[in-house]
């Protein structure tokens, strides 16, 4: 969970999950999660109707970046890279890589 002096102006609430990067000796963000309750919804006049209030009032809503693709590699390149330059496929991505363990390096 973040501070509130480390969110947006528009949160109530705000989470955030940071992957270690070797090269920089820190945790960085890689993806967040944030409930605007209803700032969003207000802007955009997005509601539904309560059934049990027989009214209509505005939804709440998440602000989310499901995976900063660009951190994610990096993290995976310096957490996975081996003395030969090969970078190692994790075990749990290996199944979408058509099995692929290793991806090699190779020369300009």
């Amino acid at each position: 969970q973040i501070c509130t002096g480390d969110m947006g102006f528009t949160d109530a609430k705000q989470y955030d999950i940071e992957t270690w990067l070797p090269g920089q000796n820190q945790y960085r963000e890689t993806h967040s999660c944030s409930n605007t309750t209803d700032f969003q919804a207000r802007g955009i006049n997005t509601k539904y109707r309560n059934a049990a209030a027989k009214k209509t009032e505005l939804v709440h809503m998440l602000n989310a970046t499901g995976f900063a693709i660009g951190r994610v590699l990096i993290a995976i390149i310096e957490n996975y890279q081996q003395k030969d330059g090969s970078v190692k496929v994790p075990d749990v991505l290996q199944k979408y890589l058509g099995g692929l363990d290793f991806i090699k390096s190779f020369s300009a």
